[in-house]
């Protein structure tokens, strides 16, 4: 059984901040071999959306106000699955539900995104639009994508 949880950052316990972090370090850093400063700050002023499948945190994201990372967007950040999962559908399932609550919190906001270049396909089923040429960021082709405007 699969289970959503929204956090702001303060709310977040410490077995679950745990969680995340091991998720993000996981993926990012190890899998995708990148050193960069994953724990950027941004994280303290964010919601913490994490899809827990019984106790094993299986797909996260963080829901990003405006002003933090584009000037009059919010954003979605560090979206993130568990490689053992992803053939099961769960980074859809948190996006499904990461858009329902970016338009709960945000309603007034378009969404702007910086999405690894090779899953533009995967964002734009959920309605995002390329709006930048491809660039690099921690040494990975990204595109800039928006939603809603």
């Amino acid at each position: 059984m699969l289970q959503t949880i929204l956090k702001y950052f303060d709310d977040l316990t410490i077995p679950e901040l745990y969680d995340i972090l091991q998720l993000r370090e996981e993926v990012f850093q190890i899998e995708q071999n990148c050193i960069y400063k994953d724990i950027d700050d941004k994280d303290k002023k964010c919601f913490h959306l994490m899809l827990y499948k019984e106790q094993e945190l299986v797909a996260y994201c963080r829901l990003v106000p405006a002003g933090i990372s584009y000037d009059g967007y919010a954003s979605i950040g560090r979206v993130v699955s568990k490689p053992i999962y992803r053939k099961d559908g769960f980074g859809k399932q948190l996006m499904e539900q990461a858009m329902q609550k970016m338009t709960q919190i945000f309603s007034h906001l378009p969404i702007k995104i910086s999405a690894q270049a090779y899953l533009q396909k995967f964002y734009e089923s959920f309605g995002f639009v390329r709006v930048s040429d491809e660039y690099m960021e921690d040494d990975i082709p990204h595109i800039a994508m928006v939603f809603g405007q």
